[in-house]
């Protein structure tokens, strides 16, 4: 059980055996085997930073990190999202580890180690780049018609971000592992495939996390490559959020409450929220544009009384004369 069946095993079936009697339990905790998952699972976690810290912050090492990082849903309240940075022991630096699949295997993996006190990091927009601006990274995607390109990375190029705190010994996967949407830029070509977790608030109190690839052809056009991957949030009318408040919602995901373990329905309910929330984006939209279509008639409305009453003023006064 222990050499040639446990070892076998996916994190949420071992999971699952520990479950059922102390025996199993115990075998199932070995920190060696959970060792094992989580390093075939993100190859990235095999880096001797985050290797590290998974032994020594987290409470039950790397069974405690696979649990925390395993993709589920994020659906959080409005008020827990109105913390300030002061009421939580805020770290000096995040860290991303990242890994980027195509059909199952893996074929990007970086670590990414984020500061977050200097005053530049909290008044500028958020935003966390993976691949330089004159570098790319190949990938076994060959280029096909437009049609087929964007469906076969929309089935098949899975993407997980785990945002890491060092400080407080949590983690958090931010990616919704298979993309929201593909769509391809109609001058450039290039394909950009969009990954996002929605944070759902009270009302229009929506914060969206998305990590952003863009694929270009190269080789004569026939193999794709990932120019840029960059994580980013924005608030529903499209602002996006400085370091300060993107600190605050990453927060939250890191202590918030997580969905089931099924890998399917993490990917189908991800892709319902995003559209729920273009769908409240929209929404929202034409809501301000009939509100500023409403005040635009009223100043008109207000101008002409006054013009009138002006002119009648200038009318009566040079009759009395």
């Amino acid at each position: 059980m222990r050499s040639h069946i446990l070892p076998t095993l996916d994190g949420c079936t071992l999971a699952a055996i520990g479950c059922v009697t102390p025996e199993l339990h115990s075998l199932s905790s070995d920190q060696h085997l959970w060792s094992h998952i989580c390093h075939s699972t993100w190859p990235s976690t095999t880096s001797p930073r985050v290797r590290h810290l998974i032994l020594s912050s987290f409470p039950g090492g790397p069974r405690s990190f696979f649990s925390l990082s395993f993709p589920r849903s994020f659906n959080f309240d409005f008020p827990s999202m109105t913390l300030s940075p002061s009421s939580f022991s805020q770290p000096r630096e995040l860290i991303s580890a990242v890994d980027i699949f195509y059909r199952g295997k893996c074929f990007f993996s970086k670590v990414q180690e984020t500061e977050t006190v200097t005053g530049w990091f909290r008044c500028s927009p958020f935003r966390v780049d993976l691949v330089g601006p004159k570098k790319s990274v190949p990938t076994p995607v060959r280029r096909r018609s437009h049609d087929d390109t964007c469906r076969d990375l929309y089935t098949d190029l899975e993407l997980s971000w785990i945002v890491v705190d060092p400080v407080n010994g949590k983690a958090v996967n931010v990616s919704s592992l298979r993309p929201v949407s593909v769509e391809r830029h109609w001058l450039s070509g290039e394909v950009h495939v969009r990954y996002a977790a929605v944070v759902v608030g009270e009302g229009d109190g929506h914060v969206m996390c998305s990590v952003e690839v863009t694929c270009v052809g190269s080789g004569g056009g026939l193999v794709l490559h990932v120019t840029e991957a960059c994580l980013k949030m924005e608030d529903i009318d499209g602002v996006h959020l400085n370091g300060r408040d993107s600190l605050v919602i990453l927060y939250r995901m890191l202590e918030g409450k997580r969905g089931n373990w099924l890998k399917n329905g993490r990917v189908e309910e991800g892709r319902k929220i995003y559209f729920e929330y273009l769908e409240r984006k929209r929404e929202r939209r034409e809501r301000m544009l009939r509100r500023e279509g409403r005040l635009d008639n009223m100043c008109i409305v207000i101008g002409v009384l006054m013009f009138i009453g002006i002119l009648y003023m200038l009318c009566f006064s040079s009759s009395t004369r």
